[in-house]
């Protein structure tokens, strides 16, 4: 079972990883389980204090560090209890490693994740350099929190997860699995408005339409992500 922990002013949120669609599917087959932690829970004070004032002026409100602290050594315990061979801490961050299919694979490799939802402006930093492994961004945009990215990094590596998904080769050939994008995908009617499903894909002889398909995602990539091709290119 791979365990997830979240650390988040904000846990209903995830419920809508575990109550719907692939992602609920997983946790209700105990393929995963997802337990998220509230810093105002590992506060001191009667109102809970979560953040301040930043040293040197500026705007917004930083999270404070003991919180932070010690919710993620809260999770971590709780993981090294249950069985996982190991625990990797992740910041989602706007300065992080760029999410891609590949981390979201290597990830998927790990035991226990924990991740770190930051708010307002910011965590304080000596969090990162104590407690956090990892930084990933999943774009060059900002959000107001990292509970959107913890959620897109999650349905990413759990759907990889064994048993998730009832057709798991639905999984390998899917856009960047490959390096590449997906080629076009056509169901019911034969035509719709006046547009005719391609005649390779009803001809039944699997060679063709397997090579018409290879043609169709490097047709794409080229056209709509050519980055794709030049770093596969670098790469060899």
């Amino acid at each position: 079972m791979k365990r997830f922990d979240v650390i988040t002013l904000f846990p209903e949120m995830f419920s809508a990883l575990t109550r719907n669609g692939v992602t609920g599917r997983g946790e209700s087959r105990g393929i995963y389980d997802l337990v998220c932690w509230n810093p105002r829970e590992f506060t001191d004070d009667l109102r809970r204090t979560v953040d301040d004032r930043p040293y040197g002026g500026g705007a917004g409100m930083i999270l404070t560090p003991s919180p932070l602290v010690k919710a993620i050594h809260t999770a971590k315990c709780r993981q090294l209890s249950t069985g996982a061979e190991s625990s990797t801490t992740i910041y989602l961050s706007p300065q992080g490693r760029m999410l891609t299919q590949e981390l979201v694979e290597e990830m998927s490799n790990i035991d226990g994740l924990i991740l770190l939802s930051g708010r307002y402006e910011g965590i304080d930093e000596r969090v990162i350099e104590e407690s956090v492994d990892l930084e990933i961004s999943i774009g060059d945009y900002v959000l107001s929190g990292g509970e959107l990215p913890a959620m897109v990094l999650l349905d990413a590596i759990i759907r990889l997860l064994p048993g998730v998904v009832n057709h798991p080769e639905s999984v390998v050939d899917e856009s960047h699995s490959s390096g590449m994008l997906e080629y076009p995908q056509y169901t019911r009617p034969e035509v719709f408005n006046g547009r005719r499903v391609p005649e390779v894909l009803m001809s039944g002889h699997h060679d063709e339409i397997k090579r018409w398909r290879q043609e169709q995602s490097v047709l794409r990539t080229r056209l709509r992500r050519p980055d794709l091709l030049k770093a596969e290119e670098s790469s060899q």
